[in-house]
């Protein structure tokens, strides 16, 4: 018997498997991580077996034999091989790099270390079954129907062996027919989550499990809260911030069928369940679904792919749905489920006022509130009512510039201004390199710096300035470095501890607290100048995710949107929550434009150290791709500088390529990266793809 095994280094002249022979009496099936020699290195290498055959088109004496199963690791199932194996070709990443990404927990740990269960803290938790409202019922009755319908045809097809995998073929090419996904497209307090429960209910009477996606850790409270105590003892959880040994307990629990459910980011997708049954997205359109390190795949679009591998149905859930989605559901790929209604009986969706911050500074008004914004908070807090404050950018003040020479103080490694935080130490949000604040400007030595803009840090300062007997709570990047700083602020705010809570987007994401009654968004229009076509997308998706924050329970919500940029369109259509028009004016530009998803973009980056290669290798591939683009009718722009050229003393370069199919993106990225390859022959520029 052989075996073929992909060796576990991430090396571009490894990204194919090697045969090797099982040795009588040892059992190896696909997705083992086997030791292995390789070459004349007398340390054994790590692989995992891809498949298994009887014979080999190698001479016999010249396979190797495997040394042996690793034990105490994590067995890859022949489904998450086959995800990896689809990830690459996708992704234009090794099959490594792959492997190693749908594997959560790759190194092995002590077994005998006691460590506190990650469930335990939710273990006291109770939660009610809600009734469904109407619009609910119809929503929970179509995602059950096609649960069922999924349940009833999964078979194992007569034509697969079970070990063996085809790495040339598309999965699944016109052979079977596609999961059903479903979009529950609900205002913010529409009930989304108990139609979910209901689903999830349906699928575990089945005996299938379930994967339910959340696109930050600091959700994982909230919704492990109310899966947990709906389903008792059936639940895992899984994200970045947890130990090494933590994840893998509860990697090994889903491996060894333990538990029913895992909740998680982006890397619960590639959960070992055998006996899939469902998988939900919760608030899919979410920018921290998308990897950004290679692969940098979309969780969107592995979801599905899972899903077809298992024959199970993808829910995606939103108040604001990604474009993409949003197109699909319109043109029949996806169906359509519409919650119109808050699920509380009484609660509406709140006021919201859109405050001119230029016409507040012509009249006088110099401060970080508004002086409306400044009234509702007194008013709020006179009733013991609580408010959230969102300021989409962390630290004290933005930048520090020399009123002398107009220099900004920026970072010896990258083209960005360095940050200034509250104990006196400028830091790099890029990088991380720091340095305490200088007396003389760097550029100049004259002792005129000043500090511009603000950021959370100066935003708490200047609250409990103003209401010196509120309790205050800060939720950013920096309050929840530590492990646990999520679930402590949260947990804070939720018993009362704190009149306001005062965060960047990660507080305004699905979180419900029925005591919030008003929503300040200090600098609305932060987002709108990123140098990015989905800028006016992500602007009104987060202005309407913070204002849903507002009057969930029975007492009126109000929110205030303060802007320099009132008369924009997706800062007008967020204070209505009108997602249709904005969808269609927002659709109209990127037809115009011909981006996503009206056409698909490929960006090609490029970085390396030496700038003078970078600059030689970017331009000669765009003048040899300008003819292969052509002939397709595909669009070329670059190569362009990255929006921040320098990171980390690395320089980036971008090239872009636009066309309306998928298959032409995908080969002229191929053909892009093998010029690239032709005149970088030491391989010294790293490349990253991005599909869109």
């Amino acid at each position: 018997m052989y075996a073929q095994v992909i060796i576990d280094i991430t090396n571009e002249a490894l990204d194919r498997p090697y045969t090797y022979h099982i040795p009588e009496g040892m059992h190896v099936s696909a997705g083992d991580r086997v030791s292995i020699p390789f070459g004349n290195s007398r340390i054994p290498k790590n692989g995992y077996v891809i498949s298994l055959s009887e014979q080999s088109a190698y001479d016999e004496d010249k396979i190797k034999d495997i040394l042996g199963v690793v034990s105490n690791a994590i067995s890859v199932k022949e489904q998450l091989i086959q995800l990896a194996v689809w990830m690459s070709r996708e992704y234009g990443t090794t099959l490594n790099q792959c492997l190693k990404t749908v594997l959560p927990v790759k190194k092995t740990v002590r077994k005998n270390l006691r460590r506190i269960d990650p469930m335990e803290r939710y273990r006291e938790e109770t939660d009610e079954q809600h009734i469904l409202n109407p619009e609910q019922q119809i929503a929970a009755d179509a995602i059950v129907s096609g649960i069922r319908s999924c349940f009833a045809r999964k078979k194992v097809s007569p034509d697969r062996t079970p070990g063996s995998l085809d790495l040339t073929q598309p999965e699944n090419a016109g052979k079977t027919q596609d999961p059903p996904r479903y979009l529950v497209f609900g205002i913010t307090g529409s009930g989304k989550t108990e139609v979910y429960l209901h689903a999830i209910e349906e699928t575990l009477a089945l005996k299938r499990k379930v994967i339910m996606l959340i696109p930050e850790i600091s959700l994982t409270f909230q919704t492990v809260l109310r899966i947990s105590s709906r389903f008792r003892g059936k639940v895992a959880i899984l994200h970045s911030r947890m130990s090494l040994g933590e994840r893998y307990e509860q990697y090994m629990k889903c491996e060894r069928g333990e538990v029913d459910i895992l909740v998680g980011p982006r890397s619960a997708i590639f959960a070992p369940f055998d006996n899939l049954g469902l998988i939900i997205m919760d608030e899919e359109h979410e920018g921290a679904y998308k990897s950004e390190t290679a692969p940098r795949y979309e969780t969107r679009d592995v979801a599905f792919q899972r899903a077809k591998l298992t024959d199970c149905p993808v829910v995606y859930g939103s108040a604001t749905p990604s474009l993409d989605i949003f197109t699909k559901a319109l043109h029949g790929e996806i169906r359509l489920l519409e919650l119109t209604h808050r699920a509380k009986p009484g609660s509406t969706l709140a006021a919201t006022e859109i405050i001119d911050l230029r016409k507040e500074l012509a009249e006088g008004n110099r401060s970080i509130f508004s002086r409306h914004l400044n009234e509702l908070m007194t008013e709020a807090l006179d009733k013991k009512e609580q408010i959230m404050l969102f300021m989409n950018r962390r630290g004290y003040s933005s930048f520090i510039s020399c009123r002398s020479c107009g220099e900004a103080v920026k970072c010896p490694h990258c083209d960005v201004s360095l940050t200034l935080h509250r104990d006196g130490m400028l830091r790099c949000h890029y990088c991380g390199y720091e340095t305490p604040r200088m007396k003389l400007c760097p550029s100049c030595g004259s002792p005129y710096l000043a500090p511009f803009g603000f950021g959370t840090e100066r935003l708490e300062e200047y609250v409990k300035q103003s209401f010196p007997d509120a309790g205050v709570l800060r939720m950013d990047a920096d309050t929840t470095r530590n492990k646990g700083g999520h679930e402590r602020i949260l947990a804070a705010f939720r018993a009362h501890r704190a009149d306001i809570l005062i965060g960047t987007q990660m507080i305004v994401k699905g979180h419900d607290f029925p005591d919030v009654t008003l929503v300040g968004m200090i600098a609305a229009d932060l987002s709108l100048s990123a140098p990015d076509f989905k800028a006016q997308e992500r602007t009104f998706q987060l202005i309407t995710q913070a204002a849903g924050r507002a009057g969930r329970d029975r007492e009126a919500g109000h929110v205030i949107i303060q802007t320099y940029q009132p008369e924009h369109y997706a800062i007008q259509l967020a204070a209505r929550q009108d997602y249709r028009i904005f969808y269609e004016q927002e659709m109209a530009f990127r037809k115009l434009m011909g981006y996503p998803p009206v056409e698909r973009l490929m960006t090609i980056q490029l970085q390396c150290a030496d700038e003078n290669l970078l600059d030689a290798v970017s331009e000669l591939a765009v003048k040899e791709m300008s003819g292969y683009c052509a002939a397709c009718n595909a669009e070329l722009i670059g190569p362009l500088r990255a929006t921040v050229y320098r990171v980390n003393d690395i320089f980036r370069k971008i090239i872009y390529i636009k066309h309306g199919s998928h298959d032409i993106i995908i080969q002229l990225r191929d053909q892009c990266q093998e010029l690239i390859r032709q005149h970088d022959r030491r391989s010294q520029i790293l490349l990253n793809f991005d599909l869109q």
